[in-house]
């Protein structure tokens, strides 16, 4: 049995190791618990955190009493599997899991769910009638859009590829497209962006009448403070998983981390 070392990570990540320890795998960890002493060159398998690094140069490890360098890990990484997340080590035997169908689809239950509850929490209305707008239709916001039409909820989806806008209306949402979002802004109640772009021009804000605006993105798809100077409340949302249903997020990574060795080992 191939030995998996897991670096860094928060709470998503200790469920996983648990998981895949009770699976049978021989698992140990570096930078995951405060006082944890595994060694990357022990590892066959080298499994890191959802993200991978924030920063680009250290892997992401709240729990870490040391910083645990990226370099390092390539250093340490010839013969060895690495299993990343939205990072690839150039030249190395790596699998980025993040891009993964079997894994984004089901993570991004918990990353709707998640966002569900902070438009609860941050509004003073029901989501039942609200005018919602969910900006784009990749792996989150078709899972998010279906959460809250169930939830009763009027939801406009925003799209660009024609096959989108095609699904979009086949499954009873409004649709826009995704480039006109910011004409329109003040007939939703609640926008909920998913894109990793900039799609809100921040000068609609002022004569906005939007309640609340929610970013899932990793990399912002309006700005915040512009809203905020405005009155909007906003708030920028990133890994919803890992805070809002660790349990879950962590079984999902285990499940996925078998998958992948079963057809790489």
């Amino acid at each position: 049995m191939k030995k998996i070392t897991v670096i860094g990570g928060d709470k998503r990540l200790k469920i996983a190791e648990k998981q895949l320890t009770e699976k049978g795998f021989s698992v140990d960890t570096v930078g995951l618990y405060d006082n944890d002493s595994g060694n990357i060159a022990d590892g066959d398998v080298l499994l890191l955190p959802v993200p991978t690094t924030k920063d680009g140069e250290t892997v992401f490890a709240p729990f870490a009493k040391r910083k645990i360098f990226l370099e390092e890990i390539a250093d340490k990484a010839d013969n060895r599997l690495l299993l990343t997340c939205n990072y690839d080590f150039k030249g190395k035997n790596c699998v980025d899991y993040g891009k993964l169908d079997s894994y984004s689809l089901l993570n991004a239950i918990p990353t709707a769910e998640g966002a569900i509850k902070l438009a609860i929490e941050n509004t003073s209305f029901t989501l039942w009638q609200s005018r919602v707008l969910v900006i784009g239709y990749g792996r989150v916001g078709k899972v998010l859009a279906d959460r809250l039409k169930g939830l009763g909820a009027y939801v406009t989806v925003s799209a660009r590829k024609p096959s989108d806008f095609a699904l979009i209306k086949a499954l009873g949402y409004n649709a826009v497209e995704t480039r006109t979002v910011s004409d329109s802004l003040s007939d939703y109640d609640i926008v909920f962006n998913t894109v990793d772009v900039k799609v809100i021009d921040e000068r609609v804000f002022e004569n906005c009448s939007v309640k609340l605006l929610i970013d899932l993105s990793s990399k912002g798809g309006f700005d915040l403070a512009a809203a905020r100077d405005c009155g909007i409340p906003a708030l920028t949302a990133p890994g919803l998983p890992g805070l809002c249903a660790p349990l879950t997020a962590g079984k999902i990574l285990a499940e996925t981390v078998t998958e992948i060795l079963s057809l790489y080992i």
